[in-house]
């Protein structure tokens, strides 16, 4: 974190929490890791070596703790992640928080340490993580609750108000009862779909939320919502099977920035919410596939130096023509980079909007896939 210059300037009792609370307290004897085809299994008693490696191969990189069908459904998440996250939530000694989805415990662990014994309580869907959870954090000397609960659809545990909600699974729209959660002026921090995590603060009133994009960061879903439409080649391949393009275009646009520019994919991630984007290089250039996870797709196909690249669609919307509009609104706007955006939460509808909350830009937030990975 140091070499990376990784540590947020405003909170600098992170470095003390992560030096007291090491991730590999919290960490299960069996890790997970990729190796190109499947995850394959990396136990402490058999690779210790490997284990530690694959927990700490980087301040950037979850490290996978569970398996549902074969797909990750459990992390320890990234630390430069976590300390940005909480450095967000801005907590201070005494709040109450309310940590929502508490996997292992690890960033439960570093709130109760910032905020005191007795000011966490912490929620976890599945009663297995919650159990290992407590153990943990029982043996750290904490004094952290932990209750088996559906953070999505309940509210905190004892029904009071908290002082900041500290979510670790990404939801695309923020459940209204978080809001409720929280005391006037209080903040709510949480991943938003597949990029980015946001800080909200509670209204005076209580009657809405809002803030700012704070950075990038990929989590586990929301497990009781509607699974997203999956980000790899095969789900492509599946929305269009062997469909033939209803539609195709020369198109001017340089497609590079769609591999290299998070600032665009950001923004079009904005705007096309369920456009699913898959990138890649070959002897021509950058190539894209986009899906919605039903029947629309696009293809923007490469054609060398100096060629228009090509544009091919087909299902009953033309996805790829919503991805250009996006793509030229947000050159419109000046490029703005993924912290000019935020979000409003209401207790009827939410938006993302850029620049200014009130009088900038503005695209509705449907919650239509809360799952991300």
């Amino acid at each position: 974190m140091e070499r990376h210059g990784a540590w947020p300037g405003g909170s600098p009792w992170l470095r003390e929490a992560f030096a007291a609370l090491p991730r590999d307290l919290f960490a299960p004897d069996r890790l997970w890791r990729w190796d190109g085809r499947a995850y394959v299994p990396l136990d402490r008693a058999v690779h210790p070596d490997l284990w530690a490696d694959e927990l700490y191969c980087g301040i950037h990189t979850a490290a996978v703790t569970q398996l549902d069908g074969g797909r990750p459904s459990s992390s320890l998440s990234a630390p430069a992640v976590v300390a940005d996250m909480l450095d967000s939530l801005r907590l201070e000694p005494g709040h109450r928080v309310w940590d929502i989805g508490t996997g292992q415990g690890w960033s439960a662990a570093l709130a109760s340490w910032r905020a005191g014994p007795g000011r966490v309580v912490s929620t976890e869907v599945d009663g297995d993580l919650a159990a290992f959870a407590r153990a943990r954090l029982a043996a750290a000397g904490l004094d952290t609750v932990v209750t088996v609960t559906d953070g999505t659809a309940d509210g905190p545990p004892d029904g009071s108000r908290v002082d900041r909600i500290h979510a670790t699974y990404a939801v695309d729209a923020v459940p209204w009862s978080w809001v409720e959660a929280v005391r006037p002026g209080g903040r709510i921090v949480f991943p938003w779909g597949r990029l980015g995590h946001v800080a909200l603060t509670v209204a005076e009133d209580g009657r809405s939320a809002r803030g700012w994009v704070q950075g990038l960061a990929q989590f586990m879903g929301d497990r009781r919502a509607p699974a997203q439409a999956g980000t790899g080649g095969a789900a492509y391949a599946a929305v269009r099977g062997d469909a033939e393009p209803q539609a195709r275009q020369a198109v001017d646009h340089d497609l590079d920035p769609l591999l290299e520019d998070w600032d665009l994919r950001f923004a079009l991630r904005v705007a096309v919410p369920d456009a699913v984007l898959l990138t890649g290089r070959d002897a021509d250039g950058v190539n894209a596939w986009i899906h919605d996870g039903d029947r629309s797709w696009a293809t923007f196909v490469a054609r060398g130096p100096g060629k228009p690249s090509l544009l091919l669609q087909g299902g009953p919307r033309r996805i790829g023509d919503e991805v250009l509009a996006a793509w030229t609104q947000w050159e419109d706007l000046g490029r703005p980079d993924r912290y000019d955006y935020g979000v409003t939460v209401t207790p009827d509808s939410q938006w993302a909007w850029q620049g200014d909350p009130d009088d900038g830009p503005r695209w509705p937030i449907e919650g239509l896939h809360r799952a991300t990975c």
